[in-house]
């Protein structure tokens, strides 16, 4: 039988590459330590999330009641199951640039009254993108809207709303994965729900969630005050519908949802929107079930809810000595190894290297072990991997990775390699400045001070009276 990935499925073949190298288990490890010893700044700190709060300043604006519920809510922030769930593009799976994500609501606006807080969750836009990393802060549309200046979409959206989906990050509610995913249901159980769609409205090969759209659009209807209405549902650029719930009790039965496109479903009085999280099957229970992933490379959080009974593996043992490369060099079988955190060939007098390093600059033919390890300096074969680890900012990975082939005292050659490692620190670099304010949009950016009226004085700013 053949999978969708061998058969070709893209989004299939997409999203293993993700789980893979976005969230190393690394990151998950240290960041769950940290949480659960209840240092949740130091968790955020593992999953490269900075951020941009202070309770202190919560509590004197908005009162110490409102600072306490921010409190709990960060300490139960799993910041590594964050950024699992956190929407992505093709084609490398990087984080969604420019995004401002909603996490929790506090407070209902009331005419007159106080603006809700929303605590908060940031992308930086694409040209800043370096090391992927997010910042967490507070939103209220007035008081605590100075740290977003700089932040191409500062206003939380309604297509990606978490605080509708707790279950994504707040570790209390992560058992709510299971049922919020439709994973409870046999895989062909969303058949049904597909007959109340009328041909032609979805495109084909689609991975909507269909037998999940009307209980989620209640949750937003609820979220909004209101027993029914209309949803808009957001299937693709250019392509969207319109649930209509009518106002029928508990939960209406398939038949009496209607979905059709947006210039047929009727007027609409506010633009209420599904968010992504509930419009799309969840990757992950995608490939459990194409068999594109085991249990045991998901996120623990996340595999101990789509596979009940799930028992996370321990942490790997650690790696042994390196073993010597064997290398056909002149008729002979030599070995490549480390020494003193150096790649040398173990087989030839540093004479004899020294010699044949000489003859290779004038002939241009330097030894089969000589250019094992020029190639493995310039483009090793792990080049792939180191390139995926620094796009989705584990510099720390992708070093480790260098540094086991070549060693860690290695000088690196100029190549394809250098060029990456080089390329992922001036991204580091450009975000470094998108914080700082000193790189962006000009009004954003941060301003020189005004002269003081003294600086311009020509006699000395504490002269003698006579």
């Amino acid at each position: 039988m053949h999978t969708p990935v061998v058969d070709g499925d893209s989004r299939l073949s997409f999203w293993p590459r993700v789980r893979e190298y976005a969230v190393p288990p690394s990151m998950i490890e240290t960041a769950t330590a940290r949480r659960r010893a209840g240092d949740w700044a130091g968790a955020c700190a593992a999953a490269r999330v900075d951020v941009d709060l202070r309770l202190r300043d919560l509590a004197r604006t908005h009162g110490r009641e409102l600072a306490a519920h921010v409190r709990s809510d960060l300490r139960h922030l799993a910041p590594d199951l964050l950024r699992w769930h956190m929407p992505r593009i093709a084609p490398d799976g990087l984080l969604r640039p420019g995004l401002t994500v909603a996490l929790a609501r506090y407070g209902v606006a009331r005419p007159g009254g106080p603006r809700p807080v929303h605590l908060v969750v940031r992308t930086p836009p694409a040209w800043a993108d370096g090391g992927q990393r997010m910042s967490l802060t507070l939103w209220d549309g007035e008081r605590l809207r100075d740290a977003a200046r700089r932040h191409p979409h500062p206003r939380p959206g309604p297509r990606f709303r978490l605080d509708l989906h707790r279950h994504l990050w707040d570790v209390r509610r992560a058992d709510d994965l299971r049922h919020r995913s439709g994973a409870d249901r046999p895989a062909g159980d969303g058949r049904e729900a597909m007959r109340t769609v009328p041909s032609g409205l979805l495109p084909p090969g689609h991975r909507c969630a269909v037998d999940r759209w009307a209980d989620e659009a209640r949750i937003v209807l609820r979220d909004a005050g209101r027993t029914a209405g209309a949803v808009a549902v957001r299937i693709a650029a250019g392509h969207r519908l319109v649930l209509t719930l009518p106002d029928d009790g508990d939960g209406p039965a398939p038949s009496t949802v209607r979905i059709g496109r947006p210039d047929t479903a009727g007027p609409m009085p506010a633009p209420l929107v599904l968010p992504d999280a509930a419009t799309h099957v969840l990757p992950d229970l995608e490939l459990l079930r194409a068999g594109a992933i085991e249990a045991g490379r998901l996120h623990p959080l996340v595999a101990s809810a789509l596979v009940p009974g799930h028992t996370a593996a321990g942490p790997p043992p650690p790696p042994g000595p390196a073993r010597p490369h064997i290398v056909e060099c002149r008729g002979a079988r030599h070995r490549i190894g480390l020494v003193d955190g150096v790649l040398v060939p173990l087989d030839h007098a540093p004479d004899e290297i020294r010699r044949e390093e000489l003859l290779a600059e004038l002939t241009g033919t330097p030894l089969p072990c000589l250019r094992v390890i020029d190639r493995a300096h310039r483009r090793p074969d792990c080049l792939t991997g180191v390139r995926e680890r620094l796009d989705h900012g584990d510099i720390t990975g992708a070093l480790a990775v260098v540094e086991n082939l070549l060693g860690p005292h290695a000088r690196l050659r100029g190549g394809p390699l250098r060029d990456e490692l080089e390329a992922a620190a001036l991204r580091r670099l450009a975000h470094g400045l998108y914080r700082s304010g000193l790189q962006g949009p000009a009004d954003a950016r941060v301003r020189p001070a005004p002269a003081r009226p003294g600086d311009r004085r020509s006699h000395p700013r504490h002269a003698t009276r006579h």
